[in-house]
């Protein structure tokens, strides 16, 4: 389940990348589709190797749930939502934080 999570989280992060490219409103809009797109595409990446490779389901749940809020927040403002909206952005950060913290101790017990 959380691998179709993670691919489905990379597809919706090309797709907003895509926009950002090339039908965002504002060049501000197109920064936080970008952002948004690369951080969910990243953590979608490391979440299917997380939870495939290194049996980490766990960690990786927790980085999808960071980028997701992390990335709709930014994708919300870029589609109109209201600016302080990017005050609840930095808790997603803060997950994905938090996230590569425990992978990076539950690794180093290996």
């Amino acid at each position: 389940m959380i691998a179709m999570i993670a691919a489905l989280s990379a597809a919706l992060a090309i797709g907003a990348g895509a926009f950002g490219a090339h039908g965002a409103s504002s060049p501000q809009a197109a920064e936080w589709l970008r952002t948004g797109g690369f951080y969910q595409l990243i953590h979608a990446v490391a979440a299917l190797v997380l939870v495939r490779g290194a049996s980490q389901p766990g960690v990786a749940a927790a980085m999808l749930a960071g980028a997701a809020i992390f990335a709709f927040t930014l994708y919300a403002m870029a589609l109109g939502a209201p600016k302080w909206l990017g005050a609840v952005t930095p808790i997603g950060g803060a997950l994905m934080i938090g996230a590569w913290l425990v992978a990076a101790w539950r690794f180093s017990r290996f």
